[in-house]
């Protein structure tokens, strides 16, 4: 029985390394580092499925024989795209803005196979609608330093989950990995989260 093609992980992001090995498959880590801002005009959909190849692709080229997943996450409301905030003032902003609101989380999901460069993607959005809060409430989660690492400036998995009405799609997908569609993919280039 052939062994598995070796599996990497072109990202630093804790929620994506946890969620992939909650499949059980055996990965390694290393991010790929890259100016993440978006292009003037740039939709969500065209933001991500960018991303996301690009990351896949400057790590391949190191690793002949790799399978290589890489992923990149926005937060979109009223076409403005919410990255990871630079600083609490923004992320005070941010929160504002989706309070009492309905936003799109969309992920982008690359494999490149590295002995051939062949690359499958999928895009994936879910939709959060956020439950109105005061600002003493995004004080308090400010307080916590968690947005601030974070698309849109909350984490679902986290304390943010206190500030979320409901969500309607891919719950995985706002944590930052939809499960289902980045498995299928894999599956594409022989590996099975089954073993």
């Amino acid at each position: 029985m052939r062994a598995p093609p070796r599996l990497i992980l072109a990202s630093a992001s804790p929620r994506r390394r946890e969620l992939l090995a909650a499949t059980g498959l055996t990965f390694e880590i290393l991010p790929a580092d890259l100016d993440e801002s978006p292009h003037p005009g740039e939709s969500a959909e065209t933001y991500v499925r960018r991303l996301a190849i690009a990351k896949a692709q400057a790590i391949a080229p190191h690793h002949p024989g790799a399978i290589v997943l890489a992923a990149d996450t926005t937060v979109t409301i009223d076409g403005l795209l919410l990255g990871k905030p630079q600083s609490p003032e923004e992320a005070r902003w941010m929160l504002g803005q989706l309070s009492g609101r309905w936003h799109a989380v969309v992920t982008g999901v690359a494999v490149v196979a590295a002995a051939t460069n062949h690359c499958a993607v999928k895009v994936i959005g879910s939709r959060v609608q956020m439950r109105p809060f005061a600002l003493a409430t995004i004080e308090w989660y400010l307080a916590s330093g968690e947005p601030l690492d974070k698309a849109g400036a909350y984490a679902i998995q986290g304390l943010g989950a206190a500030l979320i009405e409901r969500v309607e799609g891919s719950y995985t997908n706002v944590v930052g990995l939809p499960l289902t569609e980045t498995l299928s993919l894999l599956g594409r280039f022989g590996i099975a989260a089954d073993g």
